[in-house]
């Protein structure tokens, strides 16, 4: 008769085991977790900056069918229907210029701000001012305008 030794049958971890693992996991999280936060403000940024170009093509669209840019007055939502005030071309593209229901807010939830025409002889400017969404600011609350910004991939 075979005498088996129950104590060789179990497996399993130790709690030791456990915890080791458990705070190897906690460990590339924090590391993890803290570049991933920093990324999504640049994101964000990069994220407005190909809104913003976008806008500005159905701008030059709109330009181009109706010989010039919708008045600060009429704002952007002129691209997505006929403005009723201004003098406004028969060439009116049906539909409008943008393929959305509605004009897109930026990354942080606030308006785009259209002016046309804009300051120092521009036709127009649009902005966005950023997360804090108030004029001015460093960093993620830095503003972003048309005129001074590149696209980031």
């Amino acid at each position: 008769m075979k005498r088996v030794n129950i104590r060789n049958k179990e497996k399993g971890f130790t709690l030791i085991e456990i915890m080791v693992v458990v705070i190897i996991i906690g460990l590339l999280v924090s590391i993890v977790g803290v570049n991933v936060i920093s990324r999504v403000d640049t994101a964000k940024r990069v994220a407005a900056k190909n809104q913003m170009k976008s806008l500005e093509s159905a701008l030059s669209l709109y330009r181009l069918d109706t010989g010039t840019y919708p008045k600060t007055e009429q704002g952007m939502k002129a691209l997505l229907e006929k403005p009723a005030t201004g003098d406004v071309s028969s060439a009116y593209r049906e539909g409008g210029y943008l393929d959305a229901n509605a004009i897109p807010k930026d990354p942080w939830g606030h308006e785009y701000v259209y002016l046309s025409p804009g300051s120092e002889g521009r036709e127009y400017e649009v902005i966005s001012y950023g997360a804090d969404g108030e004029p001015g600011g460093e960093g993620k609350d830095a503003d972003i305008q048309s005129w001074t910004m590149e696209v980031e991939e």
